[in-house]
């Protein structure tokens, strides 16, 4: 585990021994019933510094996936997994997203 991380990355609290990963890590942070409405400041606030398993070899700060998410608010959890999947998609950190017209294909 690298000391720059609150808790390991493959622990109880992050990707479970690598059998979770990046949207299961975050929406595993919020409770449906109680967290929404969800104040996103707060949110990031809150779990910004925590690790996020993106694949076998990338691990990024929770914070890094919601700069590119510019809602103050998730009325519902379904409008923040459309948001976090939109931010996954606009930084690049799904390095299996399929791009362009004739896009090379690459597997999960």
């Amino acid at each position: 585990m690298s000391s720059d991380w609150p808790h390991d990355p493959d622990g109880e609290q992050g990707s479970e021994g690598m059998r979770k990963f990046d949207m299961r890590i975050i929406a595993d942070k919020v409770d449906e019933a109680e967290d929404f409405p969800m104040d996103v400041v707060e949110f990031v606030e809150e779990h910004g510094d925590d690790p996020i398993r993106i694949n076998h070899q990338k691990v990024v700060a929770m914070s890094d996936i919601f700069e590119y998410i510019d809602d103050e608010e998730f009325e519902t959890i379904l409008d923040m997994h459309k948001a976090v999947g939109a931010a996954m998609r606009e930084g690049d950190f799904w390095d299996y997203h399929p791009k362009g017209a004739n896009p090379e294909k690459k597997h999960a």
